[in-house]
């Protein structure tokens, strides 16, 4: 029979010593979100893990109490560009950081579909016209049940990494024009084509914002980004797919048939503008999985923590034995340097996300002259570092709990799997390392982009 110490709990609010000063504010934003996190999104996200793909998109699914409840607390209009904000929902990139660690702490599939929701609108808020902001943008930001829902249509059957890769890797111009394409039609454009049926939140997405290849064109480089209600004639979206990991967020493949879409719906047109935006873009998705993974981490840490402090072998609690010390201490060195990096990119790419809506639409996109932007080698190595170190984390508290934590109703299962799916969710390490080392070796002494070998390339 297997012996126990009382249980040790590491979900309450004060479960690890935070080492930054934090203002009232950011303690009380950490204090309120491990409160979500902990009473709503674990609670739901093992539920969802458990079910039916299809049982999961249903009305009744805690999938939609968990994403309202994230909305009707307001998280979501943390993350707007600062100039759409009014001072009471402006906070600060540590706080933005906590709040993203603490999500992730609770499920990382609830944390990658709020995240692509934020993504899908906050980008309306940078390109968006007027119009659109108050089509869409406003009535996203007072919805407190999900009734808006963005998901990010990026990958397709045969083209994942290529839009990562496109301003650096010199054979670009070779990948072939993306699946789904858009063409003019008088203002409108008409697109048509697939995406992948890994895109994030889709079968339960009002909205997607889509990159698309301008039908004139060849090769990734020449994208444009749009925003599509996918309620439009022509949109249909296929079932939720099973998934290794990541089971508590829906996603499904995305099927354009001639949709036509308002031209007031282009956000990013087809300029030399578009490579540069989707280098940032990839900085922001990059730092903010950084810190949402080290939450992933953190979360294995405290299982294996808490297992250990309370599982008798040989006599005293495992926590005793030497090997598990120094496993236990290795975890948390690990989580501590991922979360220090994570704030510390989350805080200086957070600079940057103040995009004119015009750069967009000029012929050139840009002005002449240095740009300077947020860094993709240290944005994505953030993101590369706490990926593997979810992972690794994971592997080891697997190996702490042993064979109680293979077991269908443990915890660490669910995150040892979710972890593994971090090495493939955004990008996978490899494509990001080698989109990291380019950068490092054409640009190490600085940030900025060359107008015009940008736009010679395309």
């Amino acid at each position: 029979m297997v012996q126990v110490r009382p249980e040790a709990d590491f979900s309450n609010e004060a479960a690890f010593l935070d080492i930054a000063t934090l203002s009232d504010e950011e303690s009380m934003i950490k204090s309120a979100a491990h409160s979500v996190a902990k009473d709503v999104i674990r609670p739901a996200s093992i539920a969802l893990d458990r079910m039916n793909a299809k049982d999961r998109i249903l009305p009744e699914s805690p999938y939609f109490y968990a994403i309202s409840k994230l909305r009707s607390l307001g998280y979501h209009r943390m993350f707007l560009p600062g100039h759409y904000l009014d001072d009471g929902d402006q906070v600060s990139p540590l706080a933005k950081a906590i709040f993203l660690e603490e999500l992730g702490w609770g499920s990382l599939g609830i944390a990658t579909s709020f995240g692509v929701d934020v993504l899908t609108f906050s980008l309306v808020a940078m390109f968006g016209s007027d119009e659109l902001k108050a089509e869409l943008l406003d009535p996203w930001i007072n919805d407190s049940e999900g009734r808006f829902h963005g998901c990010w249509g990026a990958t397709e059957p045969i083209h994942g990494s290529d839009g990562i890769m496109a301003l650096r890797d010199l054979g670009s111009t070779n990948f072939g024009k993306w699946q789904v394409t858009a063409r003019a039609d008088g203002s409108d454009w008409i697109i048509s084509g697939q995406k992948s049926a890994w895109v994030s939140s889709a079968p339960i997405a009002s909205h997607c914002v889509l990159h698309a290849q301008n039908s004139q064109s060849d090769g990734p480089a020449h994208g444009m980004l749009f925003i599509v209600d996918l309620s439009s004639p022509g949109v249909s979206i296929g079932p939720p797919i099973d998934m290794l990991g990541v089971r508590d967020d829906p996603q499904g493949e995305i099927f354009f048939d001639e949709v036509r879409v308002p031209g007031r719906c282009l956000l990013v047109a087809d300029s030399p503008f578009y490579p540069i935006f989707v280098d940032q873009l990839l900085c922001t998705t990059s730092v903010n999985i950084a810190n949402i993974a080290t939450g992933v981490a953190r979360a294995c840490l405290e299982e294996a923590l808490s297992y250990a402090t309370k599982r008798v072998q040989g006599g005293v609690a495992i926590s005793e034995h030497k090997n598990i010390q120094l496993t236990l201490y290795s975890m948390f060195e690990k989580v501590e340097t991922s979360r220090s990096y994570a704030r510390q990119m989350l805080r200086y790419t957070d600079r940057f996300t103040e995009v004119e809506a015009s750069n967009s639409q000029s012929n050139l996109g840009f002005a002449i002259g240095p740009l300077a932007f947020s860094s993709p080698r240290h944005c994505r190595s953030s993101q590369i570092y706490a990926k593997r170190v979810a992972f690794e984390v994971a592997n080891d508290a697997l190996q702490v709990i042993g064979a109680m934590g293979l077991s269908d109703d443990s915890l660490i299962q669910k995150l040892f799997r979710d972890a593994r799916s971090l090495w493939i969710e955004d990008g996978t390490l490899e494509v990001l390392a080698l989109d990291a080392a380019r950068n490092l070796i054409g640009n190490y002494d600085k940030y900025e982009y060359d107008p015009q070998e940008v736009a010679q390339k395309w």
